[in-house]
């Protein structure tokens, strides 16, 4: 099983009324994903965002045991950018996703799994940064 150490400050606003009875994701937002809108050849693997989904998703069966209990999964193509020692901090209103080699992600973000689904139903398609 794949972990993530959530610091205090990750474990309060993951238990904030936005979070609450859902499921979370941590996935590469690259274009290559249900849930990813970005994208591009330079980008793959550094970026990242937290998907908010109302029950699991058995594209992303792999569970991210974490300190804090929460429901958090991930997939096995989002696993191969996530090294040992994975920790996600909150501060200064960032949240930074980093492993025991580097700082993954200064900027992770949040987003609704149903709101990204909703925008490729209407057309929209995985932008490519153009590298």
């Amino acid at each position: 099983m794949a972990k993530i150490q959530l610091s205090d400050s990750m474990i309060h606003l993951l238990n904030g009324p936005r979070f609450q009875n859902q499921t979370l994701l941590l996935i590469a937002d690259d274009g290559g994903g249900k849930y990813s809108l970005k994208g591009g050849a330079c980008t793959i693997g550094a970026n990242f965002n937290i998907v908010i989904i109302h029950a699991p998703d058995p594209a992303y069966p792999v569970k991210l045991e974490n300190n804090a209990g929460l429901p958090f999964y991930t997939s096995n193509y989002d696993l191969t950018f996530l090294g040992k020692g994975l920790k996600m901090d909150f501060q200064a209103n960032s949240i930074r996703l980093s492993d025991d080699a580097e700082l993954l992600d200064g900027a992770v973000q949040i987003t609704k799994g149903a709101d990204v689904l909703a925008a490729f139903k209407k057309g929209m398609t995985a932008s490519s940064s153009g590298c």
